[in-house]
């Protein structure tokens, strides 16, 4: 999964980059900015949402197995012969928690804000294209909305690599199926 993300983080950008190339005029192709920012923007909402939710099922997954280990019900659910020493597990499990917790609150907000900032810069798009607003106000919140892009990506590029990791390792430990979520 992490890696159909990562293709999709990819594809977002070269959307983004080839809309904001065509706004200032470095590539010439055959539609306008504008034309390129409806499709490309709608994309960025789709893949926002796909990665902020992965994110969150990831820590759910692993909140799920944390409260499994640590009321100890249900361990039927993880264990087909439960042991009695439950350490080694809950300290790996410990581990998977805060890790996915970091990479929520590292990645999610970044998410948001890409997408308030997007959105903003969008209809100020439209604004300007109507001449309600100045040409300097919808460039100042697309820079903004390009820097938070090029940080909030490299941030999700960053976790979508742990979390795969983390998510084969908890998986292999537990014996979960690969297509459990």
């Amino acid at each position: 999964m992490a890696y159909l993300l990562r293709v999709l983080l990819l594809t977002m950008l070269v959307g983004i980059s080839a809309t904001a190339a065509t706004a200032f005029h470095w590539i010439d192709l055959n539609f306008s900015h504008i034309q390129l920012a409806i499709p490309s923007f709608l994309f960025t909402i789709f893949i926002q949402a796909f990665v902020m939710f992965y994110f969150i099922g990831v820590a759910r997954l692993v909140e799920n197995v944390f409260t499994i280990l640590s009321t100890e019900n249900n361990l039927g659910e993880l264990f087909d012969n439960p042991p009695k020493d439950l350490t080694p597990y809950m300290k790996k499990v410990k581990r998977f928690h805060y890790q996915s917790k970091l990479a929520k609150r590292q990645t999610i907000p970044w998410t948001i804000l890409m997408l308030v900032i997007g959105s903003i810069g969008f209809l100020l798009g439209g604004a300007h294209d109507t001449g309600v607003v100045r040409k300097i106000v919808h460039s100042g919140v697309i820079y903004g909305f390009l820097t938070t892009m090029f940080i909030g990506l490299y941030r999700q590029w960053i976790h979508l690599g742990k979390s795969h990791k983390l998510l084969r390792e908890l998986k292999t430990t537990f014996g979960l199926s690969d297509d459990s979520m």
